[in-house]
Formats: structure tokens, C-alpha cells, sequence
């Protein structure tokens, strides 16, 4: 059944092309279902993929690092048969790649249905869905694709449908700036791929990731110090996508475009896209010296500067962008810690809690005629039960209240956190007080957003959204209460998801902690939780704590990092940007024009020889003889 692993990008593609011709005959809402029944064929053929996948002998083929693994490589055609460099457009049939491919397909069939009822009367309606279609395709190519070119090309996608998506409205200046805001930011971490591609091709000689030939099985070969490079070029590559600091900036805007994207973009896909290429090259950064600890510090700064940001939003989706920021901050603490899995882990949780949170938020704005404020909310949870109920299990699963799926990751990174050496303690301390900010600023929005007081502006009337928008609420909520059951480390041996990813790491990760000490971590981590809930509870609905205090204009403006590159690039950048292109056009296109005119003048001047008369050509073939004896004779003489 692996076979059939084409079927899952190409029925979205299929999709895409399509809405592309017959889009706008179609109309609202057959262009909406037929995007969605493409997403929804998608998925399905994923779990039969899946299925061929766990039905494969373990012994049939070696996987990564050598031990023995269930992969399997299907090649579509050959694409670049350069000299010594054979790239295939393959497709590849891994653990990580179908676990990838799983939520991505299952998180985004339920977008779609959403989006059926959220897009409802939009001029653009069939546009939306084709490039929400195409943005499918994109990152089904990311996780899917066998090397690195091929793995480059999806990535190239997402952004590219990243650009389209946020600025979907771009009759709003805000949306047109946050989209090339986004594009550009990501052109600098697409440097870092393509440098860190052309590093391994140089010393490895391939770009693939399976077989015994393959770059998990060739990283032992690398240099400590080129290892070290490509793990920092491919953290410049995932900060780009993942928003990492100082990369993050293009991620709160992203918030200007509709809200199935941000739930697409934040949650299920493309900043997960960072994550992806880490664990997937984590052969790679084995190889490295200080590259993991410099990712871990880099995820946990990004965690703890995000959480703060978010403690001060006002608008009901810039909470949860910045709340995106930080829990992706969370993934890298982990990679950093060398728990692969703890970052895989996380990342599926976060699909569906953040899924749902947006969703959720994008249900209160539909309800509520596009109001995004939270001070112009409350009291929502009497006329908008199910949006209520659902979001409140998102809030309690991010916040890391047990047994929701949230608190199982979120705990398993801390641990792997606490026990790296030297810096350790830092970074659990770190990522605890993130936690504690977590539960703050989420409990925050939820009770702001669905109790207390009635703060809505006059004349407005919210409604329940219908049930294509509801129902993928309430898979959701299901997803992020029991999705921590795929990987439970207090459980016993209860390790579904790192059983199924060892084949594809190179050093499997153990926990050197007791069973108390992870007991009593895990209390820790549900106290700074409850206190985090209880200085909402004080502050938001019992008014003990004046929250002035606690939402200072220096967070509300998250630092002034934005603002302040604002007004870089606007002032000194522009300027620099012009010289550099006056230098560009004086100097460099200056160069290959003066060579032309070069050229042009030496060709003018020899014209005149080529006259077309026979007898000029004998008279100089006469002169030339003649010239030639005299050297010559010289040369006899000397």
C-alpha cells in the first residue's frame, strides 16, 4: 500500500488545478467542498500509506543510522541528472515523514471544512480555496520529499502560499505589508538551506536522506567543524520558518489575513516546517560541536520573549501568534536537548490545541461581525456554547493542565531540558517561568473573551457559528484532550511515538531522571501552571491585581523590536538599500555593459578587414607569409 504514497500530494494539486480553470464557475460553495473533499482524499490516502507503512518488514530495509527501519522510497521521475548529481523527484515513506503528513492532512481537512462557513460571501471565495489547496500540496512536498532538492521545493511553496494567503486581503495596506513582511523575512532563512544543501552535497555527494548511501547514514563521514556549519546554517533556515528569534517579526502580522490561514500557518504546517528539517537532519547535528546548545538557548530565549509579548496583546489573534512564537520556542528547546521525539511530540499537540485556539478565535470573530478586541468581548460562553466549550479544552491543553495532551509534551521537553549539562537548570528555569506566563495570558484571553461582563459594542448581536465551523471545533478539543496518549513518559513503557520515530534518529534520547524526580517535575510543572491561572483569575475576574501593572507598554509592544526594525528600514535601511542598488547599477552592471561596449568597439575597428573582396584577403594571406619569413630569419640569425 506504500505505493500509493503519490495520491496524498496529488489530490491536492489536483484540487489546486482544478479551482485554477473552473474556480470561479464553480462558485460558493462547491469551490469550498471540492478543496475540501481533495484535503479529505488526501488524508485518507494517508492512512493507507500509514497503514503499508507499519505492515512493511522491519528488517526489509536499514534505515536511518543503521539500525534496522520500515522506509520505503518512491520515485516519481528523474529530475536532475547532473554529471555526479542525480536528484529525483522521490517521495519518502518514513515514520516522520507519515507522522508529518498525518496531522498535516487531518489538521488541514478540518481547516478546510471550516473554512466552507468562514469565507462564506467572500467576492474571492474560490481564489482562497485554491491556494489554500496549493499551500497543502507545498508542505505535503516538504514532508514527503526524499532529499533535500525536493524537500527545497516544498519549502519554497509554503512560502510563496504563505505571501498569498496573508495578504489575501491586500486592499488593507496592513495585509499587503505583512505579506512581503513574511516573504522576505523567509528569503533570508532560505540562504541557510540552500548554503547548508551545498555543503553536503560537497562533502557527503548526496542529498538524500535514505539508504545506506543516504545523508543519515553518511553524517559519521563529516567533519566536526562542516557538521557544526550546516546545523547553524540549517537553524538560520528554521528560524526563518519557525520564527525564531531574531526572525520571528513576520509572524504577529500574519495575523492581517483570514483565519483558517493563521490556523494553517501557525499550527499544523508551515511553522512546523523548521521543526521538520531539524529532526530530519538530526544525523547531521550529532556530528556537531556546540550546535545544539546553541539551538536550545535560541528556544528558549524565543519561548520566554514571546510568552512575555503575549501577556499584554489586546487583539484575540495576536495572543495566539505570539503564544505560536513561543511554543515553537519549546520545539527548539528540544531539539537542542538532543529529545528529537519531544519535539515531534510537541508539535502534534500543538497542531491541535493551536488549531483549535484559532479556529476557536476565528468563531468569536464570525460571531462577533469581525471584532478582534478582547475588551470589546466577554460573557460569550451564554451565546456561543460550543465555541466556548471547545476553546476552554484548548486553553486548559496549551496552559498544561493534566491529563490534557499539552501538559504530556510540554513536560517531556522540561525534563530533557533540565538534564543537559552545565546550562541545564537554566533552561528548565527558563521554560518554566514560560509555562507559568503560558497559563497567564491564555487563562487571560479566555476570560476575557468568554466571562465576566458584557463588553460588546452597541448594535452588535453574536451568534453561534454553524456547524461547518463548530464541528471541527469539537474534533479538535477531542484531538488536544487525549492526543498526549501517543506518547505518555510517566506511563511506564507507554512510548507509541518513540518507538515509531527510532528508526529515523540517529541516537535514540533516555531520560536519566527516576521515576520521582520526573513525578516531581511534573508537580512543579502543574503548580507553576495553577499559579499562572490563579494571577488570572485575580487580575481578569476578581480585579485584585491591577493589570496595568502586569501589561506595561514595553510588552504590549513586544520590546519594540518590531517598531524599532520598522524604523530602521524605513530611515538608514532605505538608504542603504538605495546606495547598494546605485552601486549594484554603477559598478557591476557598469562592469558587463563597459565589457559589451568593449567588445562592440574592437569589432567596429576590424570591420574594415573583412571587406568581402577576394584580393584583400590574398594580399594579406601575402603580407602574413611575408611577416612570417622575417621572424623567422631573425630568429635564425640570433
Amino acid at each position: 500500500m506504500v505505493e500509493l504514497v503519490w495520491f496524498i500530494p496529488a489530490l491536492p494539486l489536483a484540487g489546486f488545478a482544478v479551482l485554477l480553470l473552473a474556480g470561479p464557475r464553480l462558485g460558493e460553495p462547491r469551490a469550498g467542498w471540492l478543496a475540501t473533499a481533495a484535503s479529505a482524499g488526501s488524508f485518507l490516502f494517508t492512512l493507507i500509506t500509514f497503514g503499508g507503512l507499519l505492515g512493511l518488514d522491519s528488517a526489509a530495509e536499514v534505515g536511518a543510522g543503521g539500525r534496522d527501519g520500515r522506509w520505503f522510497v518512491s520515485t516519481l521521475f528523474e529530475w536532475m541528472p547532473l554529471g555526479s548529481l542525480e536528484v529525483d523527484a522521490a517521495l519518502l515513506v518514513d515514520p516522520l515523514s507519515m507522522t508529518m503528513a498525518l496531522f498535516v492532512t487531518g489538521v488541514g481537512t478540518l481547516i478546510h471544512l471550516y473554512s466552507v462557513g468562514y469565507m462564506h460571501g467572500d467576492p474571492k471565495y474560490s481564489k482562497f480555496f485554491l491556494y489554500l489547496n496549493l499551500f497543502l500540496f507545498s508542505m505535503l512536498m516538504l514532508v514527503l520529499g526524499e532529499n533535500l532538492v525536493v524537500t527545497f521545493l516544498g519549502w519554497e511553496g509554503v512560502g510563496t502560499c504563505s505571501y498569498l494567503l496573508i495578504s489575501f486581503w491586500h486592499e488593507r495596506p496592513t495585509a499587503a505589508t505583512a505579506g512581503k513582511k513574511a516573504f522576505v523575512t523567509n528569503r533570508i532563512g532560505d540562504f541557510g538551506f540552500m548554503v547548508a544543501t551545498f555543503l553536503l552535497w560537497t562533502t557527503l555527494g548526496t542529498v538524500s536522506y535514505a539508504g545506506k548511501a543516504g545523508l543519515a547514514a553518511s553524517a559519521p563521514a563529516l567533519a566536526t567543524g562542516t557538521a557544526t556549519a550546516v546545523s547553524l546554517l540549517l537553524l538560520l533556515a528554521a528560524a526563518g520558518k519557525s520564527a525564531q528569534l531574531p526572525l520571528y517579526v513576520w509572524l504577529p502580522d500574519a495575523m492581517e489575513g483570514p483565519t483558517p490561514v493563521s490556523a494553517m500557518v501557525h499550527a499544523a504546517t508551515m511553522v512546523t516546517a523548521g521543526v521538520y528539517l531539524l529532526v530530519r537532519l538530526n544525523p547531521v547535528m550529532d556530528e556537531s560541536s556546540g550546535a545544539l546548545t546553541v539551538i536550545a538557548i535560541v528556544g528558549a530565549a524565543t519561548a520566554l520573549f514571546a510568552a512575555l509579548a503575549a501577556v499584554a496583546q489586546h487583539d484575540i489573534k495576536k495572543v495566539l501568534a505570539y503564544s505560536t512564537v513561543s511554543q515553537l520556542g519549546y520545539m527548539f528547546l528540544a531539539i537542542g536537548s538532543g529529545a528529537y521525539v519531544a519535539a515531534i511530540f510537541h508539535v502534534i499537540t500543538h497542531a491541535f490545541f493551536k488549531g483549535l485556539l484559532f479556529l476557536g478565535a476565528g468563531s468569536v470573530i464570525h460571531g462577533l461581525g469581525d471584532e478582534q478586541d478582547m475588551r470589546h468581548m466577554g460573557a460569550l460562553r451564554v451565546v456561543m456554547p460550543i465555541t466556548a466549550v471547545t476553546f476552554i479544552v484548548g486553553w486548559l491543553a496549551i496552559a498544561g493542565v493534566p491529563p490534557l495532551s499539552g501538559f504530556w509534551s510540554k513536560d517531556e521537553i522540561l525534563l530533557a531540558a533540565w538534564e543537559q549539562p552545565a546550562i541545564g537548570p537554566l533552561l528548565w528555569a527558563v521554560g518554566l517561568i514560560t509555562a507559568l506566563l503560558t497559563a497567564y495570558y491564555m487563562s487571560r484571553q479566555t476570560f476575557l473573551v468568554f466571562f465576566g461582563g458584557q463588553r460588546w459594542n452597541e448594535g452588535t448581536h453574536p451568534h453561534e457559528s454553524p456547524a461547518t465551523m463548530t464541528l471541527p471545533l469539537v474534533l479538535l478539543a477531542g484531538a488536544a484532550a487525549v492526543g498526549g496518549i501517543v506518547n505518555l513518559p510517566l506511563a511506564g513503557d507507554w512510548l507509541v511515538l518513540e518507538h515509531f520515530l527510532e528508526p529515523v534518529l540517529a541516537h535514540e534520547h533516555h531520560f536519566e531522571s527516576a521515576t520521582w524526580q520526573k513525578l516531581l517535575f511534573a508537580f512543579v510543572a502543574v503548580l507553576a501552571a495553577l499559579i499562572g491561572i490563579t494571577i488570572a483569575v485575580l487580575a481578569c475576574l476578581r480585579s485584585r491585581v491591577a493589570t496595568g501593572r502586569l501589561e506595561p507598554a514595553l510588552l504590549e509592544n513586544a520590546f519594540y523590536v518590531d517598531s524599532t526594525i520598522s524604523r530602521f528600514v524605513g530611515g538608514p535601511g532605505t538608504k542603504a538599500f538605495e546606495a547598494a542598488a546605485a552601486a549594484d547599477r554603477r559598478f557591476v552592471d557598469g562592469a558587463v555593459n563597459g565589457v559589451a561596449r568593449l567588445v562592440r568597439m574592437i569589432g567596429e575597428a576590424l570591420r574594415p578587414l573583412q571587406s568581402g573582396y577576394l584580393r584583400h584577403y590574398a594580399s594579406g594571406v601575402a603580407v602574413g607569409a611575408i611577416v612570417l619569413v622575417i621572424w623567422l630569419a631573425l630568429r635564425g640569425i640570433s
